[in-house]
């Protein structure tokens, strides 16, 4: 199993002059979820390098058994450090694709020209896409062959507006991630605020917060072993 993994490369939270970036609890579970499942693993960003990490995401009661584990892992510590540029990926080189969440995708990948043709044709060639908490954002923009909105009539899940209101940030953002993706159609769904909840429709999976990020990777390693 070759697994890709895309974190974003974006940095400031709007004009709030705070910093964001990727959530680290939401890379690091589904990592050693995928990981210790036996699945080689490849991480890129839109700039490739080291992608940021959300400073929220470093503080003690953000931390899980994964993010301890990564901390001491300096293997993993350096493979994220020298992430592979987007522009330089080929879905057919890969099993599955994941995204971690962190608010930095709703302003890089979002509108990514790479993540978006690389979402697109993992979903043509019939690989499953997984995203959790803010990550759908790289949905937004991402069309079917027919030219309608990937997300159009898909029952999926994201980061929502009243978790969005519970950290203060509804009027940082770019978009509400559950608004946005209802307006391109979306059968959006939610669980309770901060408990997981997941959602898979087809090769679509998506997780609703961070509590979910380990649900999404158990869903994808699923939906991997059942293709084979």
């Amino acid at each position: 199993m070759k697994i890709l993994i895309v974190l974003t490369s974006h940095s400031e939270m709007g004009n709030s002059g705070e910093k964001t970036g990727f959530w680290i609890e939401e890379f690091t579970t589904p990592y050693y979820v995928l990981s210790d499942a036996g699945a080689d693993i490849t991480i890129a960003s839109p700039k490739g390098g080291q992608p940021p990490v959300d400073p929220k995401s470093e503080l003690a009661d953000a931390q899980t058994p994964s993010t301890e584990r990564f901390y001491k892992d300096n293997v993993l510590i350096d493979k994220v450090a020298y992430s592979f540029k987007l522009s330089t990926i080929k879905q057919e080189d890969f099993d599955a694709v994941f995204y971690p969440g962190g608010h930095g995708p709703l302003w890089d990948l979002a509108t990514d020209k790479d993540s978006i043709q690389l979402i697109e044709a993992f979903y043509n060639h019939q690989k499953p896409i997984a995203f959790v908490c803010h990550a759908p954002a790289a949905l937004v923009n991402v069309k079917t062959k027919n030219g309608e909105s990937l997300v159009k009539g898909k029952e999926l899940t994201g980061f929502s507006n009243t978790e969005e209101e519970a950290v203060k940030l509804t009027k940082v953002v770019p978009f509400l991630l559950e608004d946005e993706l209802k307006k391109h159609g979306a059968l959006y769904s939610k669980g309770n605020d901060w408990a997981s909840y997941v959602k898979q429709d087809g090769l679509l999976i998506t997780g609703q917060n961070p509590a979910s990020s380990g649900a999404v990777a158990e869903l994808l390693l699923k939906t991997l072993t059942d293709k084979k």
